[in-house]
């Protein structure tokens, strides 16, 4: 489906309910369709909801910023505009503004609302958003983390394809629980997987739409593998790097200081931190996450197909470290 033109879609949207989601332990208010997200019943909610989603005009607004193509923030509001798309704001943690552009895809400005707005509305809201996969393994949430490429929704789709539940693609939202512990929260069933990555788990691309024009990311539904709850106890960080070597290895960062700059560089938009004034509390969070959470280094081969391997890797990483406890 293809929105044409701002005033079309606020025409559109005026004859249509503002739908109500659950995702990234939020309550969501959207004046444009998430049909990837669960729909939840509003009873004894009233207006009481976490984030409000809304069609508006922000073009002027974005022309007196004069920054065109980059992230700008003013006042705890963050703009950004992405090409042939929509201007984003999102603003306190409270609201997400959206201007589409002439015969924008619905799809994509779904996948920046899902993506780059709720990883800011997490920030906003000091619930530390790390950019990967959780995947729950016996009860307990495990966060795969790595730069663009490194195979972290691969590493998660061989242990979905295992038994395991995914929790959370591309924005993992991490919390204090009022018990002082470390919890992810339930997103929504859909993971981000490359066009190698389909072929080598026997996925047919044809199924799946493509997310961008260029790059082949296709976006894949996961409903059956997603776990049904809220929340899970984080139990362990595993940070995937791409290796040169033959040898596939996995070690554990024993040193919590070593983990810090693992857990920022690996901070979804990390780059508007600084400017949102939040470098104290992210400090704050990731040292105390580096404390109570244990973190393995995985260096992958890059010449060949490495994800069960990890995953055998991993899962005995995780019983070695029970028989210990």
């Amino acid at each position: 489906m293809k929105i044409y033109g701002l005033y079309g879609v606020i025409g559109m949207i005026s004859a249509c309910k503002k739908t109500f989601y659950r995702a990234f332990g939020l309550n969501i208010q959207s004046e444009i369709p998430l049909p990837e997200v669960k729909t939840i019943n509003t009873k004894g909610l009233f207006n009481n909801f976490d984030v409000k989603i809304e069609v508006g005009d922000l073009r002027e607004e974005w022309k007196n910023n004069g920054n065109e193509g980059k992230f700008t923030v003013n006042n705890g509001t963050v703009m950004f505009h992405i090409k042939n798309t929509a201007i984003f704001s999102v603003v306190k943690g409270e609201r997400v503004i959206v201007s589409p552009f002439e015969h924008a895809d619905e799809n994509k400005i779904r996948l920046y609302l899902l993506g780059s707005c709720m990883g800011i509305i997490l920030l906003q809201k000091k619930i530390l958003p790390l950019h990967g996969s959780a995947v729950v393994i016996d009860g307990k949430a495990y966060a795969i983390i790595g730069h663009s490429g490194a195979g972290k929704s691969t590493l998660a789709s061989t242990l979905m394809n295992s038994g395991y539940k995914l929790i959370s693609d591309d924005v993992i939202a991490v919390s204090l629980s009022e018990n002082q512990e470390f919890i992810v929260h339930s997103s929504y069933p859909q993971q981000k997987l490359w066009e190698e990555s389909l072929a080598k788990l026997g996925l047919p691309e044809n199924k799946y739409f493509p997310l961008f024009e260029r790059e082949k990311k296709y976006a894949i539904s996961v409903e059956p593998s997603f776990y049904e709850g809220e929340w899970v106890p984080l139990a362990g960080i595993f940070e995937l790097e791409k290796s040169e070597h033959e040898q596939l290895t996995i070690e554990k960062v024993q040193n919590s200081i070593e983990k810090l700059p693992v857990l920022f560089h690996h901070t979804f938009r990390n780059s508007v931190l600084n400017r949102l004034g939040l470098l104290e509390w992210h400090f704050s969070t990731t040292a105390s996450l580096a404390d109570q959470v244990e973190m393995y280094r995985v260096k992958r081969p890059t010449s060949r197909f490495t994800p069960y391997e990890i995953q055998s890797l991993l899962l005995n990483t995780l019983r070695k470290g029970e028989k210990k406890c």
